[in-house]
């Protein structure tokens, strides 16, 4: 394993050629290099945002919530719609000129609060009455994601002249929607992009503030322990069990506000970020904060360094070529190579 990260730090260091790869190696190319590593740690704390919350409840409920992708999906949708009404876009595009902070902040809260709702809902109507049935709460959680995906294609967006189930955007704030140039090898990079690396560093601080330096925290990690025990304590745990998927679930809709910004959001948003989510948490280890940031850093590193510093095949298919990479067959290397040798995951606890 050692020898694979040395091989890989200097292909992409010195050797990367420049005719089969988009950027060539770094010593040729310092500004894609750096753009490529800051879109890395970018992504990263978009990642860590949405995977925290599949973590809080993966790890202390041991609920493998397969709807999660859908909250973040659904809480894109409504901070699109919330800011299409604050902005009177009425369908039409909303520029991010036309969007000031408070016209992306109140839309994202809005979406946690909807969505913290809904996850609270989901908890208690349908997953406390069988706690530890590990396959019928999985399929349950399955179901509830169909559910979303379809009443989402069928009733949003709301606007006339737009098709339902219609991948959707929403907008920057135009304060941030700019480049800023860092100094660095001629990079100018995105502010926005840059928020959200404050963005997951704040989330990361608050979290690890809520659960090492609060009570409720305390009660929190106890259960990720030992839950029959913290009951024995005579803990409430159906009441960290609420609120653990209350603020779990508010986590996907800020990270699905997050990503409609940055890359928009569609029908087909909620498997790829539960596929993602589960990536991230089992390379970190379950109910880990340090372990998500760790997970979600290595994803998005080997994610975008494999897409921009590996040679790109052209495939045939029936409907002509196409271009392929090979991100996703190296991520699942990393899974494969983690589970191998920490089974627990980089941060978590053997069982």
């Amino acid at each position: 394993m050692g020898a694979a990260i040395v091989f890989s730090l200097v292909w992409i260091l010195f050797w990367a050629p420049a005719k089969d790869t988009n950027f060539g190696s770094a010593v040729h190319s310092p500004n894609e290099f750096l753009t490529t590593l800051l879109n890395s740690v970018s992504l990263a704390a978009l990642l860590f945002i949405v995977a925290s919350g599949f973590s809080l409840i993966f790890g202390l409920m041991r609920v493998v919530n397969m709807a999660h992708g859908s909250f973040l999906m659904l809480g894109g949708y409504i901070a699109y719609e919330i800011q299409q009404e604050m902005t009177h876009g009425g369908g039409l595009t909303v520029f991010s000129s036309q969007v000031n902070a408070w016209e992306w902040i109140a839309p994202t809260l809005v979406a946690m609060a909807t969505m913290g709702v809904l996850g609270l809902i989901t908890q208690q109507v349908f997953l406390r009455w069988n706690q530890g049935q590990d396959l019928r709460q999985a399929l349950i959680t399955i179901a509830i994601s169909i559910i979303v995906a379809d009443q989402l294609v069928a009733h949003f967006p709301t606007y006339s002249g737009i098709q339902k189930g219609s991948a959707v955007n929403t907008a920057w704030p135009g304060s941030i929607d700019r480049l800023v140039n860092l100094h660095v090898a001629g990079v100018s990079y995105s502010v926005a992009k840059l928020s959200m690396v404050g963005l997951g560093v704040l989330v990361g601080i608050g979290l690890w503030l809520w659960l090492y330096r609060t009570k409720i925290g305390m009660v929190l990690r106890a259960g990720v322990d030992d839950r029959q025990m913290t009951s024995a304590l005579g803990v409430n745990i159906q009441v960290t069990f609420a609120i653990a998927f209350t603020v779990g679930a508010a986590l996907a809709a800020l990270g699905g506000s997050v990503y409609a910004s940055y890359a928009g959001v569609n029908p087909t948003t909620d498997g790829q970020w539960l596929l993602y989510s589960l990536i991230v948490v089992i390379i970190g280890g379950l109910g880990s904060v340090f372990g998500t940031v760790a997970g979600a850093l290595l994803f998005a590193l080997v994610f975008n360094f494999s897409t921009e510093y590996l040679p790109t095949g052209v495939l045939q298919t029936t409907n002509g070529t196409c271009c392929t990479d090979y991100s996703i067959v190296l991520t699942f290397a990393l899974l494969a190579l983690v589970l191998a040798f920490r089974p627990q995951g980089l941060f978590g606890r053997p069982g």
